[in-house]
């Protein structure tokens, strides 16, 4: 691991000129190169072919030039690889058809060194290590537990995710039995993942938001805390709890390499709650619509309120679909030059 990158200096706490950046999906669906890929192969097809998850992974170096790569995969493999069946339908997103709803579907659960019937994910680290040629880290990733816990509970993308909320409340020793049981399978997936290459680990809990403080310190924050500690003394791992502002205190007491947070929160506050850690975040992406000179100007603001020491610029949530590739260029490009202005 190269500690002189930009991105993992700032993880680290290392004094840095400008902060790095790089976007929450940026190997995808808004480039014209991507979609060439998409259009010839369907997602786990390109998901499970190592060359094609590299290729992917890499577009967005060639062209946006960020300060990391971030691997090309899904969360869902996770519950794939437990042993329920994942479909990824067009304009809907994610479907499991069989659901967790009682302790006995939580028995039949695979997780017995399932982390190796991934290694689909492991080999296409290594070719990307290998493509990229340490121009940039590589950051690999996994869905939190709960975040997990909720697709394989209600079996698909929801607003309110009853279904898996209803589980927690009325039969919360199934759910935390679930809940354990993920979170195990991901550490497990994690460590092969470090182990064969990757710099860096985000933990994405994109609907822990959707939980009150109470709940959120009963069914996410031990799950999240336990990957964080298994991980830590590795590689520096970054928690986005996303729409969680109201445990930043508890989850900064743990002290991540990083703590990624969304729109909702200002810099003063977010720096307020987490005590010098390193944050990542938090432009609204669909701020990327707007004219090149304003995204320019809304990137220097952030970062002034910010700091460029401990920060890694982002967005708040992953790259929307149809934004202009040039606006995506024009956020890096804003950052990269800050030190000059």
């Amino acid at each position: 691991m190269n500690t002189e990158h930009l991105f993992l200096k700032a993880l680290n706490g290392a004094k840095v000129d400008r902060p790095p950046v790089w976007l929450m999906r940026q190997a995808g669906r808004y480039l014209p190169e991507y979609m060439v890929l998409k259009e010839k192969y369907d997602f786990f097809t390109r998901i499970r072919t190592p060359e094609l998850a590299t290729e992917i992974t890499l577009q967005p170096i060639d062209i946006i030039q960020p300060d990391a790569a971030i691997l090309f995969s899904d969360i869902l493999v996770i519950p794939e690889a437990m042993g329920l069946e994942v479909q990824m339908i067009n304009g809907k997103g994610p479907y499991l058809p069989e659901t967790i709803k009682s302790q006995e579907d939580v028995d039949k659960l695979k997780v017995k060194n399932v982390e190796h019937d991934l290694e689909y994910v492991y080999d296409a680290i290594q070719l990307t290590k290998n493509e990229l040629n340490n121009r940039v880290p590589l950051i690999g990733f996994a869905g939190a537990p709960f975040t997990i816990f909720c697709y394989m509970v209600e079996g698909q993308g929801s607003k309110t995710f009853h279904k898996a909320k209803t589980l927690c409340f009325s039969n919360p020793d199934i759910a935390k039995s679930l809940l354990d049981k993920i979170t195990n399978v991901t550490i497990a997936y994690l460590k092969r993942k470090i182990e064969n290459g990757v710099d860096a680990i985000q933990v994405f809990d994109s609907w822990s938001g959707l939980l009150s403080y109470a709940d959120f310190m009963e069914f996410a924050f031990p799950y999240l805390k336990k990957i964080h500690d298994a991980l830590a003394d590795q590689v520096p791992v970054i928690l986005f709890p996303k729409g969680s502002d109201y445990a930043l205190r508890d989850i900064a007491s743990i002290k991540p390499a990083g703590i990624g947070i969304d729109w909702t929160i200002t810099p003063e506050d977010a720096r307020d709650l987490t005590h010098g850690i390193t944050l990542q975040g938090n432009m609204d992406p669909s701020k990327l619509f707007m004219s090149t000179h304003k995204i320019e100007k809304e990137v220097k603001e952030m970062i002034d309120r910010f700091g460029i020491q401990n920060y890694i610029v982002n967005l708040g949530h992953g790259m929307l679909p149809t934004i202009p590739v040039d606006s995506v260029k024009a956020f890096v490009n804003a950052v990269k030059s800050y030190e000059k202005l």
